[in-house]
């Protein structure tokens, strides 16, 4: 063999060594745990910071979306959010939050969601941090029988002194890695948000004075993608509508970009999709 033709076959097989580890990145960067209808949880708590408790809180949106699709079961779905101004989750106490009883709820949480704080993906320091604490949270949770799922934040827009394009990117690549390393269901709430704005650019999810906190409507997105994920039910056509303060378009609009959004990162349908009252 000619050393040209060495040459030539060793860039050829360096070429589909690159490709290959591409593609197992790729492979690697999907999330492992994907939702399901069987044992959709009715007691859940939420964790986490003000992205959660803006727009009248998180819980109480999902939970009602929750009611309005089981109305027979209302009473049965009990949810809880659990919330510090400016936190990460290293300022939670989740052993004492898991005590069956001590946030009004005699029975175990089943399912656990965590949010991370907005700038998690700031640092070394910080991404370190965040994924330790998922794992070691998720060992106290599932020691409690629930399971863990994780909240993927959104990222900042301008006025927002840090505001990136780019900035998604590597929050979803935290939220994924830390979600299959502690084998948790990862929610693509950040995912959404991304894309109603492409095809809404002028909607407004986020605050406009900072750019960060989620508006009313946003909240509502995050809601609809959450259910979603937790229960593998499509949002679309759900008839909870925050008592008619979101308009229909907008409503209709923000479930089918939640929809989109959980059938393309789990890359499976979701069940039926509840019909309208």
């Amino acid at each position: 063999m000619t050393l040209a033709r060495f040459g030539r076959q060793s860039v050829f097989f360096a070429a589909l060594a690159v490709a290959f580890g591409m593609a197992t990145a790729a492979t690697a960067d999907a999330p492992a745990v994907k939702p399901s209808a069987a044992g959709a949880p009715k007691r859940v708590l939420f964790v986490g910071n003000s992205y959660l408790y803006y727009g009248d809180s998180l819980h109480n949106h999902v939970r009602r979306m929750a009611v309005a699709a089981d109305a027979e079961h209302e009473k049965q779905y009990r949810y809880k959010s659990a919330t510090i101004s400016g936190s990460a989750l290293s300022h939670h106490n989740i052993k004492g939050y898991l005590e069956p009883g001590k946030l009004g709820i005699k029975e175990p949480f089943e399912m656990v969601v965590l949010q991370g704080g907005s700038g998690a993906v700031s640092s070394g320091k910080r991404r370190a941090s965040f994924a330790a604490k998922v794992v070691e949270f998720d060992k106290e949770i599932k020691q409690h029988g629930a399971r863990t799922a994780l909240y993927m934040t959104h990222a900042y827009v301008k006025p927002h002194k840090k505001a990136d394009p780019n900035m998604i990117r590597d929050i979803e690549k935290l939220y994924v890695e830390a979600g299959n390393k502690a084998g948790a269901l990862v929610i693509p709430v950040g995912l959404a948000f991304e894309e109603a704005y492409k095809q809404r650019p002028d909607m407004k999810l986020h605050k406009q004075f900072d750019g960060s906190h989620p508006d009313l409507i946003g909240t509502y997105l995050a809601a609809c993608v959450v259910y979603a994920s937790l229960y593998n039910a499509s949002p679309v056509g759900n008839p909870y509508d925050y008592y008619g303060k979101i308009d229909k378009d907008t409503a209709a609009f923000l479930q089918k970009v939640a929809d989109k959004t959980v059938r393309t990162f789990y890359g499976q349908p979701l069940a039926e999709a509840v019909s309208a009252k």
